[in-house]
Protein backbone atom coordinates (compact mmCIF):
# COMPACT_ATOMS: atom_id res chain seq x y z
CA UNK A 1 0.00 0.00 0.00
CA UNK A 2 1.51 3.26 -0.78
CA UNK A 3 0.00 6.59 -1.24
CA UNK A 4 1.48 9.19 -4.08
CA UNK A 5 1.05 12.44 -1.11
CA UNK A 6 1.18 15.03 -4.01
CA UNK A 7 0.35 14.87 -7.63
CA UNK A 8 -1.59 16.97 -9.84
CA UNK A 9 -4.80 14.37 -11.66
CA UNK A 10 -5.82 17.40 -13.48
CA UNK A 11 -2.69 18.00 -15.56
CA UNK A 12 -2.18 14.92 -16.80
CA UNK A 13 -2.18 13.55 -20.34
CA UNK A 14 -4.25 10.51 -20.31
CA UNK A 15 -4.84 10.11 -24.08
CA UNK A 16 -3.19 6.75 -23.69
CA UNK A 17 -6.01 5.50 -21.75
CA UNK A 18 -9.03 4.18 -23.34
CA UNK A 19 -11.29 5.58 -20.49
CA UNK A 20 -9.11 8.30 -19.72
CA UNK A 21 -8.75 9.32 -16.08
CA UNK A 22 -11.17 6.75 -14.68
CA UNK A 23 -9.19 4.26 -16.24
CA UNK A 24 -5.38 5.47 -15.18
CA UNK A 25 -7.04 6.19 -11.27
CA UNK A 26 -8.60 2.78 -11.81
CA UNK A 27 -4.99 1.28 -13.31
CA UNK A 28 -2.71 2.94 -10.33
CA UNK A 29 -5.64 1.90 -7.57
CA UNK A 30 -4.96 -1.62 -8.83
CA UNK A 31 -1.33 -1.52 -8.18
CA UNK A 32 -1.18 -1.22 -4.49
CA UNK A 33 -1.45 2.70 -4.57
CA UNK A 34 -4.67 3.34 -3.00
CA UNK A 35 -4.41 6.61 -1.81
CA UNK A 36 -3.80 10.04 -3.41
CA UNK A 37 -3.42 13.46 -2.98
CA UNK A 38 -4.43 15.60 -5.70
CA UNK A 39 -3.55 19.02 -5.55
CA UNK A 40 -4.98 22.79 -6.54
CA UNK A 41 -2.77 25.48 -7.75
CA UNK A 42 -5.60 28.27 -8.51
CA UNK A 43 -9.12 29.11 -7.32
CA UNK A 44 -10.43 29.27 -11.13
CA UNK A 45 -9.32 25.77 -11.98
CA UNK A 46 -10.43 24.07 -8.74
CA UNK A 47 -14.00 23.65 -9.50
CA UNK A 48 -12.72 21.24 -12.38
CA UNK A 49 -10.01 19.62 -10.13
CA UNK A 50 -13.09 18.77 -7.68
CA UNK A 51 -15.36 17.37 -10.12
CA UNK A 52 -12.65 15.25 -11.82
CA UNK A 53 -12.04 13.38 -8.78
CA UNK A 54 -15.10 13.62 -6.33
CA UNK A 55 -16.37 10.49 -7.28
CA UNK A 56 -13.09 8.46 -5.35
CA UNK A 57 -13.13 8.91 -1.51
CA UNK A 58 -9.40 7.48 -1.31
CA UNK A 59 -8.60 10.50 -3.56
CA UNK A 60 -8.41 13.58 -1.44
CA UNK A 61 -7.58 17.61 -2.65
CA UNK A 62 -5.76 20.24 -1.36
CA UNK A 63 -7.29 23.79 -1.92
CA UNK A 64 -4.19 26.69 -3.14
CA UNK A 65 -2.42 29.20 -4.98
CA UNK A 66 0.73 28.04 -6.44
CA UNK A 67 3.48 30.79 -5.66
CA UNK A 68 4.10 30.89 -9.33
CA UNK A 69 0.61 31.71 -10.22
CA UNK A 70 0.01 34.20 -7.32
CA UNK A 71 -1.66 37.37 -8.52
CA UNK A 72 -2.21 40.96 -6.93
CA UNK A 73 -6.18 40.34 -7.25
CA UNK A 74 -6.31 36.55 -5.75
CA UNK A 75 -9.23 35.83 -4.43
CA UNK A 76 -8.12 34.11 -0.71
CA UNK A 77 -11.75 34.67 0.07
CA UNK A 78 -12.62 32.17 -2.18
CA UNK A 79 -9.76 30.04 -1.25
CA UNK A 80 -11.31 30.05 1.85
CA UNK A 81 -14.35 29.01 0.90
CA UNK A 82 -12.96 25.76 -1.27
CA UNK A 83 -10.53 25.13 2.04
CA UNK A 84 -12.88 24.53 3.83
CA UNK A 85 -14.70 21.85 1.81
CA UNK A 86 -15.10 18.49 3.28
CA UNK A 87 -12.79 16.61 0.42
CA UNK A 88 -10.35 19.47 1.09
CA UNK A 89 -7.55 18.39 3.71
CA UNK A 90 -4.83 20.50 2.78
CA UNK A 91 -4.07 23.86 2.02
CA UNK A 92 -1.62 24.94 -0.68
CA UNK A 93 0.26 24.53 -2.56
CA UNK A 94 1.57 27.19 -1.18
CA UNK A 95 5.02 29.01 -0.45
CA UNK A 96 8.00 31.05 -2.30
CA UNK A 97 9.62 30.41 -5.52
CA UNK A 98 12.16 33.38 -6.18
CA UNK A 99 13.77 31.04 -9.01
CA UNK A 100 11.41 31.72 -11.87
CA UNK A 101 9.97 34.33 -10.53
CA UNK A 102 11.79 37.16 -8.10
CA UNK A 103 9.94 40.29 -9.50
CA UNK A 104 6.87 38.44 -7.59
CA UNK A 105 8.55 38.28 -4.33
CA UNK A 106 6.20 40.50 -2.23
CA UNK A 107 3.06 38.92 -3.71
CA UNK A 108 4.46 35.48 -2.54
CA UNK A 109 5.02 36.58 0.88
CA UNK A 110 1.36 38.49 0.95
CA UNK A 111 -0.51 35.18 -0.28
CA UNK A 112 2.34 32.74 1.96
CA UNK A 113 0.18 34.38 4.77
CA UNK A 114 -2.82 34.58 3.65
CA UNK A 115 -2.76 30.68 3.40
CA UNK A 116 -1.34 30.28 6.75
CA UNK A 117 -4.00 32.46 7.95
CA UNK A 118 -6.19 30.31 6.01
CA UNK A 119 -5.39 27.28 7.27
CA UNK A 120 -5.48 28.38 10.93
CA UNK A 121 -9.24 29.09 10.60
CA UNK A 122 -9.87 25.43 8.52
CA UNK A 123 -7.54 23.76 10.71
CA UNK A 124 -5.64 21.94 8.03
CA UNK A 125 -2.46 21.42 7.04
CA UNK A 126 -0.48 23.05 4.74
CA UNK A 127 1.62 21.96 1.48
CA UNK A 128 4.70 24.23 0.97
CA UNK A 129 6.66 24.85 -1.63
CA UNK A 130 9.71 26.48 -1.84
CA UNK A 131 12.51 27.43 -4.33
CA UNK A 132 15.49 29.63 -3.88
CA UNK A 133 13.83 31.09 -0.80
CA UNK A 134 15.35 29.17 1.65
CA UNK A 135 15.63 31.61 4.53
CA UNK A 136 12.21 33.53 3.96
CA UNK A 137 10.79 30.13 3.98
CA UNK A 138 12.48 29.23 7.74
CA UNK A 139 11.64 32.70 8.81
CA UNK A 140 7.98 32.96 8.11
CA UNK A 141 7.04 29.51 9.42
CA UNK A 142 8.76 30.23 12.55
CA UNK A 143 7.02 33.71 12.79
CA UNK A 144 3.49 31.96 12.57
CA UNK A 145 4.37 28.70 14.40
CA UNK A 146 1.55 29.32 17.21
CA UNK A 147 -0.35 28.07 14.51
CA UNK A 148 0.63 24.22 14.92
CA UNK A 149 -1.77 23.27 12.13
CA UNK A 150 1.80 21.71 10.42
CA UNK A 151 2.07 20.49 7.29
CA UNK A 152 4.86 19.35 4.61
CA UNK A 153 7.66 20.77 2.22
CA UNK A 154 7.20 18.86 -0.71
CA UNK A 155 9.06 18.06 -3.26
CA UNK A 156 12.28 18.78 -0.81
CA UNK A 157 15.49 19.04 -2.44
CA UNK A 158 17.73 21.57 -0.05
CA UNK A 159 20.18 20.51 2.14
CA UNK A 160 20.54 19.54 5.68
CA UNK A 161 20.28 22.22 7.68
CA UNK A 162 16.72 23.26 6.22
CA UNK A 163 15.63 19.98 6.58
CA UNK A 164 16.41 19.96 10.53
CA UNK A 165 14.54 23.58 10.78
CA UNK A 166 11.73 22.26 9.19
CA UNK A 167 11.35 19.25 11.64
CA UNK A 168 12.28 21.42 14.27
CA UNK A 169 9.11 23.30 13.38
CA UNK A 170 6.79 20.33 12.96
CA UNK A 171 6.66 19.89 9.59
CA UNK A 172 6.87 16.76 7.36
CA UNK A 173 9.41 15.88 4.86
CA UNK A 174 8.04 14.65 1.30
CA UNK A 175 10.55 13.47 -0.74
CA UNK A 176 9.78 13.02 -5.04
CA UNK A 177 11.59 11.28 -7.86
CA UNK A 178 14.56 13.77 -8.06
CA UNK A 179 15.76 12.02 -5.19
CA UNK A 180 16.33 9.12 -8.17
CA UNK A 181 18.43 11.56 -10.45
CA UNK A 182 21.62 10.66 -11.23
CA UNK A 183 22.97 14.50 -9.99
CA UNK A 184 20.78 14.31 -6.84
CA UNK A 185 23.55 12.73 -4.49
CA UNK A 186 23.44 15.46 -2.04
CA UNK A 187 19.91 15.09 -1.33
CA UNK A 188 20.38 11.23 -0.90
CA UNK A 189 22.67 12.05 1.78
CA UNK A 190 19.93 14.25 3.60
CA UNK A 191 17.27 11.29 3.11
CA UNK A 192 19.68 8.95 4.72
CA UNK A 193 19.85 11.17 7.62
CA UNK A 194 15.95 12.20 7.85
CA UNK A 195 13.72 10.24 10.48
CA UNK A 196 11.63 7.78 8.27
CA UNK A 197 8.26 8.69 10.62
CA UNK A 198 8.74 12.31 8.91
CA UNK A 199 8.96 11.35 5.55
CA UNK A 200 6.13 11.03 2.82
CA UNK A 201 6.37 9.96 -0.77
CA UNK A 202 5.46 11.68 -4.02
CA UNK A 203 5.12 12.12 -7.50
CA UNK A 204 4.22 15.49 -8.31
CA UNK A 205 3.22 13.97 -11.58
CA UNK A 206 3.09 15.18 -14.58
CA UNK A 207 6.47 16.31 -13.14
CA UNK A 208 9.54 14.85 -12.09
CA UNK A 209 9.35 10.82 -13.45
CA UNK A 210 11.79 9.06 -11.23
CA UNK A 211 14.66 7.01 -12.77
CA UNK A 212 13.90 4.42 -14.42
CA UNK A 213 11.24 6.73 -16.61
CA UNK A 214 12.72 10.06 -16.50
CA UNK A 215 11.92 11.84 -19.40
CA UNK A 216 8.38 10.67 -19.27
CA UNK A 217 5.36 11.56 -18.04
CA UNK A 218 5.11 10.70 -14.39
CA UNK A 219 1.96 9.19 -12.85
CA UNK A 220 1.17 8.11 -9.69
CA UNK A 221 1.66 4.63 -10.37
CA UNK A 222 5.44 5.50 -10.25
CA UNK A 223 5.06 6.36 -6.77
CA UNK A 224 6.97 3.06 -5.34
CA UNK A 225 10.18 4.37 -7.24
CA UNK A 226 10.67 6.46 -4.73
CA UNK A 227 9.67 4.69 -1.50
CA UNK A 228 12.12 1.80 -2.89
CA UNK A 229 15.13 4.63 -3.08
CA UNK A 230 14.14 5.75 0.42
CA UNK A 231 13.94 2.20 2.07
CA UNK A 232 17.71 1.67 -0.03
CA UNK A 233 19.01 4.36 1.50
CA UNK A 234 18.08 3.39 4.70
CA UNK A 235 18.59 -0.37 4.78
CA UNK A 236 14.87 -1.76 5.21
CA UNK A 237 12.24 -2.79 2.96
CA UNK A 238 9.70 -1.53 0.60
CA UNK A 239 7.08 -2.71 2.68
CA UNK A 240 8.11 -0.75 5.70
CA UNK A 241 8.54 2.14 3.46
CA UNK A 242 4.83 2.01 2.66
CA UNK A 243 3.67 1.48 5.80
CA UNK A 244 5.72 4.13 7.70
CA UNK A 245 4.88 6.75 4.81
CA UNK A 246 0.98 5.86 4.76
CA UNK A 247 1.02 6.37 8.90
CA UNK A 248 2.67 9.59 8.44
CA UNK A 249 0.16 10.21 5.86
CA UNK A 250 -2.77 9.40 8.31
CA UNK A 251 -1.28 11.22 11.03
CA UNK A 252 -0.29 14.63 9.33
CA UNK A 253 -3.48 14.88 7.70
CA UNK A 254 -5.79 13.63 10.36
CA UNK A 255 -7.04 10.50 8.24
CA UNK A 256 -8.04 7.31 8.89
CA UNK A 257 -7.69 4.38 6.21
CA UNK A 258 -10.38 5.29 3.55
CA UNK A 259 -11.78 1.98 1.19
CA UNK A 260 -12.90 2.34 -2.07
Amino acid sequence: MFIDSHCHLDKLDVSHYANGLDELIDTTYKAGITEMLCISVDTEQFPQMLKQVSAYDFIHVSAGIHPLGVKEASDFALLAQQAAMEKVIAVGETGLDYHYKPETKEAQLDSFLHHMQIADQVQKPLIIHSRSARQDTVDLLRTNANLEVGGVIHCFTEDQDMADKCLDLGFYISISGIATFRNAESLRDVIKRLPLDRILIETDSPYLAPVPHRGKQNEPLFVPHVAQLIADLKGVTLDHVANVTSENFYRLFNLKQSKK
